[in-house]
């Protein structure tokens, strides 16, 4: 069995794309430009958005982080959406999400331009993935991608499971590995809590996508020897013997999954990171599209 490690995966990266924005900065090209909006006080999201800000400063990016209230109104939301598409100087942004109940995230989504939409989760660049055109990736499986190309593991025609159909990550998931690509060429079964042979379904699997959103959902029984497993899950669950309160939980059960796996990621330090690292390329791409050559 073989840990990936998503952590010095994306810090091996994250140190490339320092090379590349201080050799862009020589040449006189604009500094790439990376903006969150926060709103609320949800703990995984600060911590979250705090490590795209800190990965920005890492690498050389400039960055810009507007937190607002809980109360903040969907028509308030949406001119700052507005006034960030209408900043030149801004690349790429994302607006955290959950956002509180009374704010439609769809409706969010859509008023985010699709040219600065580097979480890639506007209708737009989802279309255009699916097309397989050049486009901004979702951010979680760009990452995912990102992970198995470093360590390259072989996914061509190779029975690829994704547990988990969310917009976010297992659709689009499921797409990226049925390409034509070098991450792709998969036979692919997209499942979810509907899925009435699951269990059947991921024994049959070389590769495991576990993004179901429920902790430890995916068990040894569930696991033919020698697979890869990605595991997406991140879960709080109380935990009185950790400083925080809670631990992470992955959709995993590590410890009895791990032993029959070839690959593995963990939780925390496995996809996470990866996902602040794709939304950092992403934001990258928006910048070189302004390069006057």
């Amino acid at each position: 069995m073989q840990l990936i490690d998503g952590k010095n995966t994306a810090e091996l990266l994250k140190n490339e794309l320092a090379i590349e924005v201080a050799a862009r900065k020589e040449k006189g090209f604009k500094t790439p430009h990376l903006a969150a909006i926060l709103v609320g006080e949800d703990g995984a999201s600060q911590t979250y958005v705090n490590s795209k800000v800190k990965s920005c400063e890492q690498i050389g990016f400039a960055s810009t982080l507007k937190h607002l209230p809980a109360t903040i109104s969907e028509e308030e939301l949406l001119k700052i959406v507005e006034e960030f598409n209408q900043n030149d100087d801004i690349d790429g942004f994302i607006v955290q999400l959950p956002l509180p109940n009374h704010i439609d995230a769809d409706k969010i989504t859509l008023a985010i331009s699709p040219e600065k939409d580097v979480d890639g989760f506007h209708p737009s660049n989802i279309g255009k993935m699916v097309l397989g055109l050049p486009c901004y990736l979702p951010a979680t499986p760009f990452g995912i991608v990102k992970l198995l190309e470093q360590y390259n593991i072989e996914t061509s025609g190779k029975h690829a499971v994704v547990i988990g159909r969310s917009n976010i990550v297992g659709s689009p998931m499921s797409i990226l590995l049925a390409r034509n690509e070098k991450v792709g060429n998969c036979t692919v079964t997209l499942t979810h809590s509907r899925t009435k042979n699951l269990k059947e379904l991921s024994l049959q699997a070389d590769i495991i996508i576990a993004a179901i959103g429920k902790p430890e959902f995916v068990t040894a029984d569930m696991v033919k020897k020698g697979a890869i497993v990605i595991d997406v899950g991140t879960t709080r669950v109380p935990d009185a013997s950790k400083k925080s309160g809670f631990a992470l939980k992955g959709d995993v059960k590590f410890d009895e999954v791990a032993p029959k796996c070839s690959f593995i990621t963990p939780v925390p330090g496995g996809v996470g990171p990866m996902t602040v690292t794709a939304l950092l390329f992403n934001t990258l791409n928006a910048a070189k599209k302004k390069d006057k050559i």
